[in-house]
């Protein structure tokens, strides 16, 4: 299972609080592996949308691992600390095939 989240930071944000809080998610037990990054310098495309700030990719084992980080501390601890910080988050969420 894929977690994809997309974040739009607001214009003052702390970007150095974001990720090091993000960079956290990556260490709880549940979450086989994952990133943080911002958008990629590809050519504009018109399919491409580089107007987030952010995007948090996690692989999970399963939707039981998937919803154990939703609910685990240190998930309610980023968005505790960081909600402040965005104006808008998308979740796209996938199973494998």
């Amino acid at each position: 299972m894929t977690h994809n989240v997309f974040f739009w930071l607001k214009a003052d944000a702390d970007k150095t609080r974001f990720e090091a809080a993000a960079k956290a998610l990556l260490d709880i037990e549940v979450v086989r592996s994952g990133t943080i990054g911002r958008p990629a310098a590809t050519p504009e495309r018109p399919v491409t949308d580089k107007s987030f700030s952010y995007h948090l990719q996690l692989q999970f084992a399963s939707l039981a691992d998937h919803d154990a980080y939703q609910i685990h501390p240190e998930h309610d601890r980023f968005v505790d600390a960081c909600k402040d910080l965005w104006d808008r988050v998308v979740v796209y969420d996938s199973e494998d095939i």
